[in-house]
């Protein structure tokens, strides 16, 4: 069960629409629901779609469209990179090398101590700050070079052990 705060922040999305259109407010209910589980689990889903009277399974449909929404479990930072033309162009492809080798994984997967998981990421309309790195879907990190790829990962790894 969703707690009372993502409750209430979910009734606050809902608000913004017509009472007969308040599934439109599934993108925000999905991410409060990421927010507290973190990953949307099928009972996540469920309940997202029973607050917001949907079926189950157009909930999951737009869960699993985006990639902004975890439908497995994701380490504690998920680190997506982009790598469409224009960053590749700018340097998102070594970008990516270099989190690969220091990370030892590859796109899709999770490092063996569950601190960090990285993805391929879509255009995140940054290209001119590119290479870009979105952490946790929420924070955007522009000019990613080796050495501030360096410092993201010295600083999430040193919150990890803070809040661990």
């Amino acid at each position: 069960m969703l707690s009372e705060n993502s409750l209430k922040e979910i009734a606050r999305n809902v608000a913004k629409y017509p009472a007969d259109q308040k599934q439109s407010a599934v993108m925000a209910a999905l991410a409060v629901a990421q927010d507290e589980y973190g990953w949307l689990t099928a009972d996540a889903i469920a309940e997202v779609a029973s607050i917001l009277d949907m079926p189950p399974i157009w909930v999951q449909e737009i869960a699993t469209f985006y990639n902004m929404y975890n439908t497995v479990p994701t380490g504690k930072f998920k680190l997506a990179i982009c790598t469409n033309l224009p960053c590749e162009l700018s340097g998102g492809k070594r970008a990516a090398e270099y989190l690969k080798q220091k990370l030892g994984i590859g796109f899709g997967e999770t490092t063996s101590c569950g601190t960090f998981t990285l993805v391929e990421g879509e255009c995140m309309g940054a290209c001119g700050d590119a290479p870009v790195a979105l952490v946790n879907n929420k924070r955007m990190c522009s000019w990613m070079t080796n050495d501030k790829i360096d410092a993201l990962l010295q600083e999430l790894s040193a919150n990890e052990k803070v809040t661990g």
